[in-house]
């Protein structure tokens, strides 16, 4: 009898141990207002509820399309994993194109004036640090596509991050006067992508180096623009459009993401 009691002890504690280990984060996610210029931005900020002490904050820039799900999953990810992601909104009340003709008159007009794209940025990592889930000495940026481009650019004004991390970034400079920056630079880009210029992104590569930054590279064989987007296919079919969701790449670029992440934030 006494066996069998210290057996369905050990049960109980084994079954109390493996359900806290299982329930796993709280991630929540909220609607997350910020302003600059007289304009409200709103921006989707996900964490972990159930930490007692403050985390990175990692600020995320969307696709052309604008802060969609795509993007919010994203931020999701990143919070299950003991970040604090800022989904950023850089069209200004929460706007979504709906097409690509809409999604480019958008984004051109953002990356056509970097002064003003630099003051929604700065109100956002400025809201972000005052989050008291936030270690306000730890701040990222990560983007993809048209947000890409936006965090090269952000590490070539020298803005006050520790990390950019583009995933099939557009390199065109928007920055007219570079600064220096000592932080790591990671571009994640599809061998295939005929969307992405290879001699801009040399140059992009080029002078970050230039600046001081850690540059690192890499190229997915056979990947094409928007590999990371599980509704790449969609689009591409819906809008005659040269992209394609690679699992593989995605996976890969999202694994040294957080490698590059864990080194500019937690060491």
């Amino acid at each position: 009898m006494r066996r069998l009691l210290v057996v369905a002890l050990f049960s109980l504690i084994a079954t109390a141990a493996w359900a806290d280990e299982v329930e796993g984060p709280h991630v929540q996610g909220e609607t997350f207002e910020y302003s600059t210029g007289g304009n409200t931005y709103e921006g989707y900020l996900a964490y972990n509820a159930a930490d007692e002490e403050p985390r990175p904050g990692v600020l995320l820039v969307h696709e052309w399309w604008g802060l969609n799900d795509t993007i919010k999953h994203r931020a999701e990810q990143l919070a299950a994993l003991g970040f604090v992601a800022l989904a950023v909104d850089m069209y200004g009340d929460g706007k979504v194109a709906q097409h690509p003709d809409e999604a480019k008159a958008f984004s051109s007009q953002v990356m056509q004036d970097w002064p003003a794209a630099r003051s929604r940025l700065d109100a956002a990592i400025a809201a972000l640090r005052q989050h008291p889930a936030v270690r306000e000495d730890s701040i990222a940026a990560l983007g993809y596509c048209f947000g890409g481009g936006v965090v090269m650019n952000m590490a070539l004004a020298g803005m006050p991050i520790e990390a950019a991390i583009s995933f099939h970034g557009s390199p065109t400079q928007a920055v007219s006067q570079p600064q220096p920056f000592d932080g790591i630079v990671r571009i994640y880009n599809g061998e295939q992508d005929s969307l992405v210029d290879p001699a801009a992104l040399d140059s992009m590569a080029a002078t970050l180096e230039e600046d001081g930054a850690d540059v690192r590279v890499v190229q997915y064989p056979g990947a094409m623009h928007a590999f990371t987007n599980p509704d790449a296919d969609r689009l591409a079919a819906e809008y005659d459009l040269p992209l394609a969701y690679d699992a593989a790449a995605d996976a890969a670029s999202w694994q040294a993401a957080l490698l590059a992440l864990d080194r500019a934030l937690n060491q």
